[in-house]
This record gives C-alpha cells, sequence and structure tokens, in this order.
C-alpha cells in the first residue's frame, strides 16, 4: 500500500503526527508489510499554525498513484478550501481507494467534491462549515461511508489510525500498537454507512 499524507500551511500537527506516528507501524505486520509513504505538498516545506516547520518529501505529486490520501485539518483549512491550486491538486485523488482526513481536513475533501452524496465528520466547532459539502454531517469521532473515512476533531487522529489498522490488519494489530504508544483508551463513536 501507498499512502500519501497531504500537508499545507496552517495545518494542526497533532492532526498529522498523530496518524502517522500509528500508521507507519503497518510495516510491522505481516498484512500490510512494504507499506510506503510520502509527505505531499505545494512546497517543500511548509509550517504549522503556531510556526513549527517540516519539510515535504514530494512537491506535487500525482496524487491518483496512492492507494490511500490522508488530509489533516488544522485553520489553515478555512482559506485553502477556495484555493484553486490546492483543490485542483487534491482532486487527483478522486479515484484513491482510500480518502482519509481528520479534523477540518474533511473541508479540503468536500471543496474537492469527495463529500457529496456522502456523510461525513469533523472537529465539533466546524460541523457547520462542512455541512454544505455533504449529505449529513454525522456529530461522532469516525463515520465511514464507502472509501471515504472523516474523523472528528485533533486527538481523534489516534484512534483514527488504530481504525485504519483494525481494518488492514486486526484487532490484534491494534493491542500492540497501542501498547507500544501506552494508549488506554478504546475507540468509541464509530459509525459505518457502508
Amino acid at each position: 500500500m501507498k499512502i500519501g499524507f497531504v500537508v499545507f500551511n496552517g495545518l494542526t500537527f497533532l492532526d498529522f503526527i498523530g496518524f502517522y506516528d500509528v500508521i507507519y507501524r503497518l510495516n510491522m505486520f505481516e498484512e500490510t508489510k512494504g507499506t510506503t509513504w510520502d509527505i505531499c505538498g505545494l512546497s517543500e516545506e511548509i509550517s504549522d499554525e503556531l510556526g513549527l516547520t517540516i519539510k515535504v518529501d514530494k512537491i506535487k505529486p500525482d496524487l491518483s498513484e496512492y492507494d490511500l490520501v490522508f488530509v489533516p485539518g488544522g485553520m489553515g483549512t478555512r482559506k485553502l478550501r477556495f484555493d484553486e491550486e490546492f483543490i485542483g491538486w487534491l482532486r487527483q485523488a478522486a479515484n484513491v481507494e482510500h480518502l482519509v482526513s481528520v479534523c477540518t481536513g474533511s473541508l479540503l475533501l468536500g471543496a474537492a467534491g469527495f463529500l457529496e452524496n456522502k456523510s461525513a465528520t469533523t472537529h465539533p466547532n466546524a460541523y457547520e462549515l462542512l455541512e454544505p459539502y455533504c449529505k449529513e454531517v454525522i456529530k461522532a469521532r469516525i463515520v465511514k461511508d464507502g472509501n471515504l473515512i472523516t474523523a472528528g476533531g485533533v486527538s481523534t487522529s489516534i484512534d483514527l489510525a488504530l481504525y485504519i489498522v483494525e481494518r488492514f490488519v486486526n484487532k490484534e494489530a491494534v493491542d500492540v500498537v497501542k501498547k507500544q504508544i501506552d494508549y488506554p483508551y478504546e475507540v468509541q463513536g464509530i459509525i459505518v454507512i457502508k
């Protein structure tokens, strides 16, 4: 499996890192050995809302070449959803097998047209912003509707990644990862539409 992590200026790093820290562990399991990923963006480096900067692996790669595209959230999404260059690039992921977002990353998926006739979620403070983009906003931690998986606010990024580990591997793998990261919580509020 090939994963594209989409990053941008003004993201919330915990959205990204919470997911990344769990997902990179897919390579520990036989079922998902050989998983690769790229940190993808429109420039060589990006900064979060607080000014922390990271380097980007691939600048504007063809997102259709990935099996899973992950979009984090952050205050930067409010403006970015109207950025034609970014949204045009994101639209390349239209036929990707798994579209995944956490927090207000769903606003970007919505702006790209991926939430049309779908149910989705986002950070509780952004439910109203999400409404125009989807069929229904569901007030839950994780919502899966077909190939689309959206998740709630910031800390949900860890729960979301554990949910994906369970889908791609199994529950025992989730227990292994939770022990490694000393994560004693059970994922709650998962809604599966189809």
